[in-house]
């Protein structure tokens, strides 16, 4: 039943160095005609980083959220952002862009996705280490919570997987869906608690203000953002809410699960979709 799950894991264990080279080679390979190199990963988000700051600041007058600083909240939401929405848009793109590169050379289409991810975690890990600077000029404290982070990473890299793996499997078969992926990450931006509490609609819908903020909560990043949030502030340990825990993992595993077969079912034939 599992034997599709099995042998694509057994393939980015296998192709680990191969992966790694090649997400190496991807990101020299982006940057390589410009002249500030791969400091561009670093300054477009932090550009991205003012505007949002900027904006979102004046609207609110810029109050705390819950007491924290909007400047430390809004950041602790926008890297993981800026690290989950390229590697889903690119992840899920890559079998369909490198399709051709895989049927010259010996190693499986399952680590194309997983390259991508890896190329875009350098610079993810480099700007988590700007916002624990960030945290400590603020006055946060290390606190027993910070432990959590590591399971947030890896709830983080296995929802980015399982989903990529899926993804690009159907973004190959059906070329209008990695056009409708697009649109749907720029709504779930605003979605998602990236650059607002969601809070608020409780607070000002009483009524169906919980219900609405509960649906919400039916995104994975979601639970992803407010996991970095919870970790890093010091706010509440995942195990606390073991119902929203099992809802991640099961739909993570579901992902995981559909993903791995469709694309097994259909990585033979992917070049009589180009």
């Amino acid at each position: 039943m599992f034997n599709s799950v099995r042998q694509v894991i057994r393939e980015q264990i296998e192709f680990r160095d191969l992966i790694f080279r090649m997400a190496k080679f991807e990101n020299k390979g982006m940057y390589q005609v410009h002249y500030l190199g791969t400091f561009w990963q670093f300054l477009s988000p932090a550009i991205q980083v003012a505007i949002y700051w900027f904006v979102f600041s004046t609207i609110r007058g810029g109050a705390p959220v819950d007491g924290t600083p909007f400047f430390l909240w809004l950041i602790i939401g926008l890297i993981p952002w800026f690290f989950i929405s390229p590697s889903i848009i690119q992840g899920s793109n890559s079998v369909y862009q490198k399709i051709g590169l895989v049927s010259k050379m010996n190693f499986p289409v399952s680590v194309l996705p997983t390259i991508r991810i890896v190329s875009n975690s350098n610079q993810f890990f480099v700007m988590i280490g700007i916002l624990v600077v960030i945290a400590l000029s603020y006055g946060v404290k290390p606190s027993i919570y910070n432990i959590q982070f590591i399971y947030y990473l890896i709830c983080l890299f296995a929802f980015l997987f399982s989903f990529s793996l899926l993804s690009s499997t159907i973004a190959t078969l059906i070329r209008d869906y990695q056009t409708a992926l697009q649109s749907v990450m720029r709504m779930l931006l605003y979605m998602s608690p990236v650059m607002w509490d969601t809070s608020l609609i409780s607070r000002t819908f009483p009524v169906v203000g919980p219900l609405l903020e509960n649906i919400l909560r039916l995104n994975p990043l979601y639970y992803i953002i407010e996991g970095f949030r919870d970790s890093i502030l010091g706010r509440a340990w995942f195990f606390e809410d073991m119902v929203y825990t099992g809802y991640f993992w099961l739909l993570t595993l579901c992902l995981l699960y559909f993903g791995a077969k469709i694309h097994m079912k259909f990585r033979k034939n992917f070049m009589d979709y180009l």
